[in-house]
């Protein structure tokens, strides 16, 4: 894994790890310290991160406001910004799906004086618009290109069938789907057609929401969004924290933290281009920044593998396709 890529189709030049700003997001992640945030982003960008990820949604522009404010006085050569798309916000706090030509071309406007850009370098639908036609999107989306306003353009949390239906229409070059070693399922579908049509795969949560980092023991309890989800509570829980735990010994056969061999593990794979990480804090993207340039065996990947296939059914076949 080098520390710079080429970014499928879109000609980018960016870092496999990507700099995530979702926990930015108060309603999900609760109230972080914008000065953690800050230094973190300094300390992603010394270490060899140029690729910055955020979206509207987080915190309704509060995420894009910090980035800017970290892109102030920043080269801008150095930096690679994707932010997303979606939603239409009213007064009252509360948000609609909005893809429609004139609401698109808002929120690109009102994105770009958050984060001081004269360019959005990817620019991603955040989700799908069912009631929006796939011609309007497209057609806007290639207008502002071709005004310079975006570099280039992508969709995140869609199917392998909206993707193709959205590509009919316009030269979509960038995908941004959920994926973590614990859930592979875009593996059968999305992925190996991102690979055939040179789309850039930049997954989200590789790190399964912290899950996967190691730091767990699968009896901690939660006061973030994460206190709903079912693999924060219970047997499932211990389940797949005594698994990450399993992991130790190897990553020391590498010298390597659990954090940085599963994020290794996760970038091994020839369709997966970049890995987004959540960050809160600066020791943490120093720690995701050590996984740039590694690697591991192919037979401890598999390992790896299988040791997070938790629900019971590896994802491995043998050579006479029966799954193990």
């Amino acid at each position: 894994m080098s520390n710079r890529i080429v970014f499928g189709a879109t000609g980018l030049e960016v870092s496999p790890i990507c700099f995530g700003t979702w926990q930015l997001s108060p309603r999900f992640w609760g109230e972080q310290s914008k000065a953690d945030a800050l230094a973190a982003m300094n300390t992603g960008l010394e270490a060899g991160i140029n690729f910055f990820d955020t979206a509207d949604a987080y915190g309704d522009g509060y995420a894009e406001t910090v980035l800017g404010e970290f892109l102030a006085g920043k080269d801008r050569d150095s930096v690679v910004i994707c932010t997303k798309v979606f939603n239409h916000f009213n007064p009252d706090g509360s948000r609609y799906p909005d893809l429609t030509p004139d609401h698109i071309r808002q929120r690109c406007e009102l994105q770009l004086q958050r984060m001081g850009l004269e360019t959005i370098d990817l620019y991603l639908t955040h989700l799908p618009d069912p009631l929006t036609p796939p011609a309007a999107i497209a057609e806007t989306m290639d207008d502002l290109k071709r005004e310079g306003k975006i570099r280039s353009y992508g969709v995140s949390n869609h199917t392998l069938e909206q993707l193709r239906a959205q590509r009919h229409f316009g030269a979509y070059d960038a995908v941004q789907p959920f994926y973590s070693l614990v859930d592979t399922r875009i593996e059968s579908d999305l992925i190996p057609y991102c690979q055939a049509e040179n789309i850039g795969v930049m997954v989200y949560s590789p790190m399964h929401k912290g899950l996967l980092t190691g730091k767990y023991t699968g009896n901690e309890t939660f006061v973030d969004f994460r206190k709903h989800l079912p693999d924060f509570q219970g047997e499932r829980f211990r389940s797949i924290a005594d698994a990450v735990q399993s992991l130790t010994a190897l990553a020391k056969k590498y010298d390597l933290s659990i954090y940085q061999l599963v994020l290794t593990a996760t970038l091994m794979h020839p369709g997966i281009d970049v890995a987004v990480v959540g960050i809160k804090n600066p020791p943490q993207i120093a720690e995701a920044a050590g996984a740039m340039g590694k690697t591991i065996s192919r037979e401890d990947c598999f390992a790896i593998r299988k040791t997070l296939a938790v629900d019971g059914v590896s994802k491995l076949q043998d050579a006479s396709g029966q799954r193990k």
